[in-house]
């Protein structure tokens, strides 16, 4: 039982992460209709601008390369939105597919050019390694800090998207993008708003696991956004509360894996779980069947 509680906290540190990624990939689905494989990469940009913060800014702590690694990665998936995809929208689907995959590369090797490919390490003073021995079962501050922080985000996005003006154009546009613009909404706006969103927590979950890892490189925004792709669609991908439930259970299945079985075989666990959901329940635990209009 100890051991089973422990991979428990653990997956739902680990998880907590993937669904802060997974809510941009379900946000702009629900919006646009677009799988943004660059997702992930953007994560990874988060990621270097904690440690960039970190680093030469320490005394901004934690909080502030939170802050300004979000705020960064807020502009740069706005500036992707308008740049990449606005001019694609009225394209074929799989001609916006293949932009989102030359811009995911585009974002690795341009990192890559500008830092090298070293794996690099955040300074090891950013967050406290206290850790609370419970009934045999070790947790971390910074397990604590991960989990209050993604919730909290988690939170505060479900408050804008049902309780704000903002919000409420986003839900229209989301259930039909003709109707709101006749309504007067502004629709690239929402458009470069929901990417703002989405970005702006994919940065702040490249903070939490470079702290948390305590390493980071070009092409570690592959793996997690494929998997937090993996957890919209579980969750049923376009549904915001679906995907902060499918990125839990990737976590704790994930760790699951690893900790009864073995860690090489936790990949294609998650991967079995999105063949599987595809067969059996294509629109995910909370999603809902859509017809097609004729």
């Amino acid at each position: 039982m100890e051991k089973f509680l422990q991979q428990l906290v653990n997956g739902l540190s680990q998880g907590s992460i993937y669904a802060l990624i997974a809510l941009g990939y379900t946000m702009v689905y629900g919006i646009v209709k677009l799988i943004n494989f660059a997702h992930g990469d953007i994560y990874m940009m988060g990621a270097y601008v904690g440690y960039a913060v970190t680093v030469f800014a320490p005394r901004l702590g934690f909080v502030g390369a939170l802050i300004i690694a979000m705020a960064t990665c807020a502009v740069l998936g706005v500036c992707i939105e308008r740049i990449a995809y606005k001019p694609l929208r009225n394209s074929s689907r799989i001609a916006v597919l293949i932009t989102a995959i030359g811009v995911s590369l585009l974002l690795d090797y341009t990192m890559m050019y500008f830092v090298g490919a070293q794996v690099r390490s955040y300074p090891p003073n950013v967050l406290s390694h206290k850790v609370f021995n419970i009934g045999g079962v070790v947790i971390s501050v910074q397990q604590i800090i991960i989990v209050v922080v993604s919730i909290a985000l988690m939170l505060l996005l479900q408050f804008i998207v049902k309780k704000t003006k903002q919000g409420k154009a986003m839900r229209a546009v989301s259930y039909d993008r003709e109707a709101a613009e006749l309504m007067g909404i502004n629709v690239d706006r929402t458009i470069s708003f929901t990417f703002l969103l989405g970005s702006a927590l994919a940065g702040a979950a490249g903070v939490m696991v470079g702290i948390f890892y305590n390493s980071i490189n070009p092409l570690m925004g592959m793996m997690p956004g494929l998997k937090a792709f993996v957890a919209a669609v579980f969750g049923g991908i376009g549904n915001i509360p679906g995907a902060m439930m499918g990125g839990m259970s990737i976590g704790v299945i994930e760790t699951l894996v690893a900790g009864y079985g073995s860690s090489l075989y936790r990949d294609a666990a998650v991967f079995a779980i999105l063949i599987l959901v595809l067969l059996f329940k294509p629109s995910g635990l909370l999603g809902k069947k859509q017809g097609n209009k004729v």
